[in-house]
């Protein structure tokens, strides 16, 4: 029966999913060249390469060699640069400006793709209805309650904010964070994978095919084009109560 799920096929999902991202992605380096300026971003960017340059002039080494090169140096060669990279990062103005490039990009960061998730996945599914982002108008899929009910503005923001923005972007992404500057080290790496593993497994064992922002909202993708999606649960039982009515009247005596 049509009030039936009608699950959107995951390649119709998989190309809306790429068509959205593309868009998110447009949108957040626009918010972040736009934050970066509001911020003054670069300036500290700019002072830190400044205060570089400076001990490395001071010590007459540069304090970014490769391997290769730092193979090459001799014993003394590489006590002065020791002593170039100590008195560079005991800086106190180092210490200041890294911690300030470090908080910025964290800012920046999650501020731009709050903004663009906010965009994507939930003013444009309120203004084109059904929760459809522009990937899934395109592809003709639509969000609905899990019991065939039209998503409410809540459910959208929960999947979008809650679940796609916090649990699915944010997350494993302070995660990488962490371990990329040696916070976590192997356990970040360990705990991005398990997240991984775990997105996956649940669009392969749910009925739905669901992500998790689907199952924390209750919400499933369908086939716009062959799905009945109800306006409310009152009107969902209306409509199963006729349907039921016709049945036992076209039934022979």
């Amino acid at each position: 029966m049509m009030y039936d799920i009608q699950k959107a096929s995951l390649l119709k999902r998989f190309s809306a999913f790429l068509l959205d991202l593309i868009l998110l992605c447009i949108l957040v380096t626009g918010f972040a060249f736009a934050l970066s300026a509001i911020t003054g971003y670069d300036s500290y960017r700019d002072r830190l390469e400044q205060v570089q340059k400076q001990y490395e002039q001071q010590y007459g080494m540069s304090l970014e060699i490769s391997q290769e090169q730092y193979d090459k140096l001799t014993e003394d060669e590489r006590k002065l640069l020791e002593d170039a990279q100590n008195a560079f990062l005991d800086d106190p103005e180092v210490s200041y400006l890294y911690g300030m490039e470090i908080n910025l990009i964290l800012l920046i960061s999650s501020v731009s793709i709050l903004l663009s998730c906010v965009i994507t996945e939930l003013i444009i599914p309120l203004c084109l209805k059904n929760g459809q982002t522009v990937g899934k108008k395109i592809f003709g899929i639509a969000l609905m309650r899990v019991d065939g009910v039209k998503i409410s503005t809540l459910a959208l923001f929960a999947r979008a904010i809650l679940g796609k923005y916090t649990l699915e972007t944010m997350v494993p992404l302070f995660i990488f964070l962490m371990t990329f500057l040696g916070s976590m080290g192997l356990t970040g790496t360990i705990v991005l994978l398990l997240i991984l593993v775990l997105q996956i497994g649940m669009v392969a064992v749910t009925k739905t095919n669901s992500a998790i922002h689907d199952v924390l909202a209750a919400t499933v993708a369908v086939d716009l084009a062959s799905q009945m999606i109800f306006e409310s649960e009152e009107a969902k039982i209306a409509y199963k109560q006729k349907i039921h009515a016709e049945q036992v009247q076209a039934k022979p005596y």
